[in-house]
């Protein structure tokens, strides 16, 4: 299996951030989303049951979306998210878009944070953690700087300091800063600070629109948009991360 490497790969300086998190980082916070995690599985198993079946009946198979995404050194996972979605396809067999298939319940689920509950078994395996940068698309990843790239010396995260300061309303250059500001700054005071206002945040349902933000598009078409790579580039970093893709 192919494994890309934050410190051989890219030419900058990580060991700043590696340091900064000293004794909870390496010897308690995978410990706390061990417990975390599985307390959470085991008290919410009867929501994980009957959300199970609503996403069937109301979705159909399957019932768990699983998409590849790059997790702790850039390792590809396979992250999993209740489905939010239906299969519906045009004449030509095609997919229709995203906003077309999202129903009613599939916003619901999303606007609640539902769909994510699933990303509890990600964490429980040792994909992710409790707090940390959201995992991206393999293909924003491409088009990330090497210093950007550095947030990935980290597991990704169920929630993160970028989510509770605006998720979809930041751009993406002030998301990324946001998750490099984690990296450098990680204790167990600010992750129960993050898990707190995430909660807040979810109940409040806050941040939950996606309309108009930068980072409701894909960090490529964004760059593009903005002209901030040109076609070629924009072309060469979907071809690459196809290239990711087919190798995990």
């Amino acid at each position: 299996m192919m494994q890309t490497e934050v410190r051989p790969k890219h030419n900058v300086d990580v060991f700043l951030y590696e340091s900064a998190s000293g004794f909870y980082k390496r010897y308690i916070k995978r410990l706390i989303d061990i417990i975390l995690s599985l307390c959470t599985i085991i008290i919410l198993s009867p929501v994980l049951i009957v959300i199970s079946l609503l996403v069937k009946v109301n979705l159909g198979s399957p019932v768990i979306f699983k998409q590849k995404r790059p997790g702790l050194h850039e390792k590809i996972f396979v992250m999993y998210k209740y489905r939010s979605m239906t299969d519906e396809k045009d004449q030509d067999g095609n997919l229709l878009p995203d906003d077309r298939r999202l129903t009613k319940f599939g916003r619901f689920l999303r606007s609640t944070s539902l769909d994510e509950l699933p990303e509890l078994f990600n964490i429980l395996k040792g994909d992710m953690s409790i707090v940390g940068p959201r995992p991206q698309l393999i293909k924003d990843m491409v088009f990330m700087t090497p210093e950007q790239r550095v947030r990935h010396i980290i597991r990704p995260g169920l929630t993160g300091w970028a989510q509770v300061n605006g998720r979809n309303g930041v751009t993406w250059e002030e998301k990324l800063a946001l998750d490099l500001e984690y990296t450098k700054n990680i204790a167990f005071i600010g992750d129960c600070k993050i898990i707190l206002m995430t909660l807040v945040k979810v109940f409040k349902r806050e941040g939950i629109s996606s309309e108009g933000m930068d980072t409701a598009e894909d960090f490529g078409d964004y760059l593009l948009r903005t002209q901030k790579i040109s076609e070629d580039e924009y072309r060469a970093g979907i071809e690459k991360s196809r290239e990711l893709m087919m190798c995990e």
